[in-house]
């Protein structure tokens, strides 16, 4: 696997499909990236994050009211980014799937992210991380000892040796902080046309000594429930949106 060189341009794809089915009835008639906070949708927030880390070419996986989102922001012009949209379409593919469906778009590298996620991260530390190591995946993980939510993961030296959304190991004392960087090589490892998971990807990296764990001691920001989006409206209000 060649390395790209440091300081090359940085790539983000978010998974901005779901249903957003916790955030009912407000995600009836809008999908979770245009709900409103503080005058202005999501969404917005998570692309002035990611331009100010240097971040501005963007493709946005699109299922749920996609064509409202794509009416909205367009090309990114009008926010100092560029946008490519990929159409999930009638079927559902699952987070992965997603991925393997947008693979025209993507860089040899580039960072995952979800579309209900705000996450004050140094983004360029973390790609350089990524960038001298000749590994498919990294996922930023944050030791969260059930605070935030259940913990999931279990790091072993630099690299994650469990991830489990579902059970619970001994020593899960970290999060997947909802962001990862993946190699365009990985995608070949989701199989194309069928629903397939992030954690399904991430099992078979996991299996192959291929994904890295960089430590944040940041907690992260979510408004995927009720809760997380009171506490992002907050946060927005009391202007901790740096860096």
């Amino acid at each position: 696997m060649g390395r790209v060189t440091k300081g090359q341009a940085m790539q983000m794809v978010v998974l901005a499909g779901g249903l957003g089915t916790r955030l009912r009835p407000l995600t009836e008639q809008m999908p979770k990236s245009l709900i409103p906070v503080n005058g202005q949708p999501f969404l917005q927030y998570q692309l002035e994050l990611f331009k100010r880390n240097g971040i501005r070419d963007i493709v946005l996986c699109v299922g749920y009211l996609g064509d409202e989102i794509k009416e909205y922001f367009g090309d990114g012009s009008r926010f100092g980014v560029d946008i490519r949209y990929s159409e999930e379409g009638e079927e559902l593919l699952g987070t992965a799937g997603a991925i393997r469906n947008a693979e025209r778009f993507l860089a040899s590298e580039f960072f995952l992210t979800y579309g209900d996620s705000y996450l004050l991260l140094d983004y360029r530390a973390v790609m350089d991380c990524f960038r001298q190591r000749d590994k498919l995946g990294l996922m930023v993980v944050y030791r969260n000892c059930n605070q935030f939510d259940r913990s999931n993961v279990i790091v072993e030296g630099d690299l994650v040796k469990v991830y489990d959304k579902e059970g619970r190991t001994p020593g899960m004392d970290y999060i997947n902080y909802g962001v990862s960087v993946l190699r365009k090589e990985a995608v070949s490892l989701i199989p194309p046309g069928r629903s397939f998971t992030q954690e399904e990807l991430y099992h078979l990296l996991i299996e192959q000594e291929q994904l890295l764990a960089f430590e944040t001691h940041q907690r992260f920001y979510e408004i995927g429930s009720p809760a997380g989006l009171d506490e992002f409206r907050r946060l927005v209000a009391a202007g901790g949106m740096r860096p």
